[in-house]
């Protein structure tokens, strides 16, 4: 009985919801005018990605339907998974799976660790100016397009004309055609990943080592400890949230191999070891007229992106690491 009286009215119930959600509201509202001219600043990049990111999602559903331009999208005939199906039953599948994954398994295993252990060799540099020459110089080659990377690859490597073609082959006394060689296609993409995207990608690193307690490095040369020393017990585990917040981001980009860089050293004699899902999207939505199989197959590769970061987030959470969220 004591507790039907001391319940409040209905009325004040109510009240007591609605008063909390208008502070909340204009706490939102007085923050966001707070700081206007930041939110300002990040509009551009809201509209670029509704824009370019967002708003594609909705062509994705042509991958469970039988498009056709005259018809439209909704005007099309329902397949469901038809597409996905025939697919993985292609023979196709095995070998784009096989050729995606080793590519993205040599730039997780070679270019990223090379990307922390640049950064750890600019963090040693004591010299600043010798350390921002360094670091400009291994920060240009991020802004040259592809088409200029392999340019540069086929000027490099041309047969008969090529530098590096009469160097390597006059040291290992062969006559090898190194575009044209499928056994040498994949070291070149790895080598072309690494001169080109390995300086940018020290700017995180670099950005979390300023952030390492200096005492720490004082008190382990007070102790006697040598550079190695000092890299492995205090350095890397100060940076490893960020190692591992940038190994689950990458994770999502497994599938990603480049479709541009890839295209651009694709030849007749090496495409049973260059063609990926980034390529045969393209070769079969844009040269083929297949739009719907390519969208099934591009929107497959997406899923699995999503399903890698959730994966890597979830086994950081479980070895009781950071993760993204």
């Amino acid at each position: 009985m004591s507790t039907l009286l001391d319940t409040p009215p209905t009325s004040d119930r109510t009240e007591a919801l609605v008063v909390p959600a208008r502070r909340r509201r204009s706490g939102i509202r007085v923050h966001v005018t707070r700081f206007k001219w930041l939110y300002l600043l990040l509009l551009p990049g809201l509209i670029y990605f509704a824009l370019f990111r967002y708003a594609p999602m909705f062509g994705a559903v042509i991958a469970f339907k039988d498009f056709v331009p005259f018809l439209g999208v909704w005007g099309s005939p329902w397949v469901g998974v038809d597409h996905f199906v025939d697919f993985f039953q292609s023979p196709d599948f095995p070998r784009l799976l096989a050729n995606t994954l080793i590519l993205a398994l040599l730039n997780l295993v070679i270019a990223f660790p090379l990307t922390i252990v640049m950064a750890l060799l600019l963090n040693e540099l004591r010299l600043n100016l010798l350390k921002r020459t360094v670091q400009t110089l291994i920060y240009v080659p991020h802004f040259l397009s592809w088409t200029v990377v392999a340019s540069l690859t086929y000027l490099l490597f041309a047969l008969d004309t090529g530098p590096l073609f009469h160097l390597l082959n006059g040291l290992f006394g062969t006559n090898v055609d190194f575009l044209a060689d499928p056994d040498w296609f994949r070291p070149i993409i790895v080598l072309q990943e690494i001169w080109k995207n390995t300086g940018w990608g020290t700017i995180i690193f670099l950005a979390a080592l300023a952030s390492v307690d200096q005492e720490q490095y004082e008190a382990a040369i007070i102790d006697g400890a040598g550079r190695f020393r000092r890299v492995w017990h205090i350095t890397l585990p100060s940076i490893r949230p960020t190692i591992i917040v940038m190994l689950i981001l990458q994770m999502g980009q497994v599938l990603n191999t480049g479709f541009e860089q890839i295209y651009l050293m694709t030849n007749s004699l090496n495409r049973e070891v260059a063609d990926v899902f980034d390529t045969f999207v393209y070769f079969m939505g844009i040269t083929q007229g297949s739009y719907s199989y390519s969208t099934a197959v591009g929107l497959f590769k997406a899923v699995i992106g999503v399903v890698l970061i959730f994966g890597a987030n979830w086994l950081s959470r479980r070895f009781n690491q950071e993760g993204i969220f």
